[in-house]
C-alpha cells in the first residue's frame, strides 16, 4: 500500500511569529494589517490544483475573526486543527492557562464546524521537555493526536532524542498519537526537513531527496508543515526581533510557491488523521511494538 504523508498548514499571520512577539503587543494584533485570509486561499488553490487534502491548524484569534475562512478549508475537504488561541508558547505559561487558550481553541473551532476537533499543533512547536505536562492536558480535553515534539536541538522548541517515528504517548489522562515533524538522521544530528523555514532554506531538490528516503529507506510517512505568509514577499516588513529573526523570517519567501507546487507533485499527500490511519493499516497491528512509555509503529 502507498504510504500517505501530512500535508499540514499553520494558519497564522505574519505578525504572530514567535519570533517576533517579545515586540508586538496581542493587544495591538488589530492594528497590522491582516494577510492571512488571501495568503491561505493561496495554498487552498495549490492543493485544489494537485487534488491534496491536508490538515490545517488554525489559530482560534484567526478564527474568530475569519469563520468563514475556516468554512472554506473545511468546506474543500481538508481536516480542522487547533493551533492554539493566543499562539503563546507552552513552556512560557501554567497549565491552566495553557488549558484555558486550548479549550477556548477547540471549542471555538467545534463551533464554526460542527466537528470534533481532534488534533493539535503547539505553537513554534513548544511542547518541549519543560512542557511534557500539556501532553496530559490535550488528553483530558479530547484530543487525540499531537505534532509538536520536534526531536532536533534549537534555541527555541525541540526534544533531541525523541522519537522521530509515529508513536502513541499515555498519560493519566488518556492516550495520545504523536506525529513529530520530520527529521533525517545526518552524521549524530537529526536534520529537519520538514517545511517551514528549513524549506526555505534548502534547495527544493534536496528536500524531495531526503523526504523520499523516509518514505523509501524508513518506509513510514512524513509530516510536512507551511504557514500561509511564507508564500507572501510582499508582507510588510517588521523592523523588529534580532537578525537571526529577521533572517529565518524573510529568507526565500519568493521562491516558496514555486518550490512548493514541485513537491506537491511528488509525494502522495493527506491529512494528519490519514496518514496515521494509513500507516497502522500498511504496518498492521501485529507489527507494533510496545516501548517504555510509548507504543510505535514500526514495519
Amino acid at each position: 500500500m502507498t504510504l500517505v504523508n501530512a500535508f499540514t498548514v499553520d494558519v497564522e499571520d505574519y505578525f504572530h511569529v514567535s519570533a517576533f512577539e517579545s515586540h508586538i503587543d496581542r493587544n495591538d494584533w488589530e492594528c497590522y494589517p491582516s494577510r492571512v485570509d488571501r495568503n491561505t486561499r493561496r495554498i487552498l488553490d495549490l492543493l485544489a490544483k494537485h487534488n491534496v487534502r491536508g490538515t490545517f491548524f488554525v489559530l482560534g484569534w484567526i478564527a474568530d475573526r475569519m469563520p468563514e475562512l475556516v468554512k472554506e478549508i473545511q468546506a474543500a475537504g481538508h481536516e480542522i486543527a487547533s493551533h492554539s488561541y493566543w499562539h503563546r508558547l507552552i513552556y512560557q505559561l501554567e497549565p491552566a492557562a495553557f488549558q484555558e487558550d486550548v479549550r477556548r481553541s477547540k471549542e471555538l473551532l467545534e463551533d464554526i464546524t460542527g466537528q470534533a476537533i481532534t488534533v493539535f499543533r503547539a505553537p513554534s512547536f513548544s511542547i518541549t521537555k519543560k512542557s511534557k505536562w500539556a501532553l496530559e492536558i490535550l488528553a483530558a480535553e479530547g484530543f487525540q493526536i499531537d505534532t509538536s515534539i520536534f526531536p532536533i536541538f534549537h534555541d527555541r522548541y525541540g526534544i533531541p532524542g525523541a522519537p522521530s517515528e509515529i508513536h502513541q504517548v499515555h498519560t493519566p489522562s488518556g492516550s495520545l498519537w504523536e506525529f513529530p515533524p520530520s527529521v533525517v538522521r545526518y552524521g549524530w544530528w537529526n536534520l529537519p526537513v520538514s517545511g517551514g523555514g528549513y524549506f526555505r532554506l534548502y534547495p527544493g531538490k534536496w528536500t524531495v531527496k531526503w523526504l523520499g528516503r523516509i518514505n523509501t529507506k524508513e518506509r513510514r510517512p512524513f509530516a510536512f508543515y507551511i504557514h500561509p505568509w511564507e508564500l507572501d514577499p510582499d508582507q510588510p516588513r517588521l523592523k523588529v526581533g534580532s537578525w537571526v529573526s529577521q533572517w529565518r523570517h524573510y529568507l526565500n519567501l519568493s521562491s516558496t510557491e514555486r518550490k512548493l507546487t514541485e513537491l506537491l507533485g511528488q509525494f502522495s499527500f493527506g491529512t494528519v488523521t490519514e496518514a496515521i490511519t494509513n500507516q497502522r493499516r500498511v504496518c498492521g497491528e501485529a507489527a507494533t511494538v510496545k516501548i517504555p512509555g510509548r507504543l510505535e509503529i514500526e514495519c
